[in-house]
């Protein structure tokens, strides 16, 4: 097992919950707002640093990642949008498989591309269950993916999809309604998969404010993951620490 994985698993045997703030590439590419958002991170003790996104459109992302990495001691995860998304610089990748949709290149055909590179790296691959849910408008994700997300409403689609990742042997299982969604996943629907599955449950998606925040996590998330709020309102990560780890 590698570290990050290792950490995030005791931290889930210890009911210690986990913030991550993901970083955009793209948001990257002004080094003074790089550093100014990886400190605050840091200073709100966020627990991990993802990098990526559903788009690459910055040529410079191993540049991204290798100063996010410089600037913090924080472990620095791969969220990849593509398999173009990899740097050596990181400590892990996400080895992400789209299990609710049926887009084949994202259940296994680009991970048939970037397995040698990830090995080439050294890189921590993190097997994980990579489920879209609805977020209440087409996101960008969805739009690049070609999939349907899981419906919001159906806790019960989701806890089997989840129970099928984890048969197949998937460590993790990462929930997201997507960048700009006007919803996150449902206290409803954590609950449901956190009963259905054993391993790690990341979240991501529309959480705006603490108090969403804190009701995903005491419904089953071990592993919160703030992005596009918190580039809209950087003091917002320090709210959204307090209520993680409460």
């Amino acid at each position: 097992m590698g570290a990050v994985l290792e950490h995030i698993e005791k931290a889930k045997g210890s009911q210690r919950k986990l913030l991550a703030v993901l970083i955009d590439p793209d948001f990257g590419q002004d080094e003074a707002v790089l550093e100014r958002t990886v400190q605050n991170a840091c200073m709100a003790k966020a627990d991990l640093l993802f990098v990526g996104g559903s788009l690459l459109t910055s040529a410079s992302f191993d540049r991204c990642v290798e100063q996010v990495k410089a600037l913090s001691d924080r472990p620095v995860v791969l969220f990849p949008g593509s398999p173009a998304q990899l740097s050596g610089h990181a400590d892990a990748v996400l080895f992400l498989s789209l299990i609710s949709g049926r887009n084949p290149e994202l259940l296994i055909g680009h991970h048939v591309t970037a397995a040698p590179s990830i090995k080439a790296l050294g890189l921590e691959a993190i097997p994980t269950g990579y489920m879209l849910v609805d977020g209440g408008r087409p996101t960008t994700v969805s739009y690049v993916s070609q999939t349907l997300p899981l419906p919001h409403d159906k806790p019960g689609i989701a806890a089997a999809t989840a129970l099928a990742g984890e048969l197949l042997g998937l460590r993790t299982m990462y929930m997201d309604t997507g960048s700009g969604a006007q919803r996150t996943v449902s206290p409803a629907m954590m609950a449901a998969v956190r009963k259905a599955v054993n391993v790690p449950l990341i979240v991501g998606g529309g959480i705006r404010d603490a108090a969403t925040a804190r009701a995903l996590c005491e419904a089953g998330a071990d592993v919160l993951v703030v992005g596009t709020a918190f580039e809209q309102d950087p003091e917002l990560i320090f709210a959204m620490s307090e209520a993680v780890h409460a």
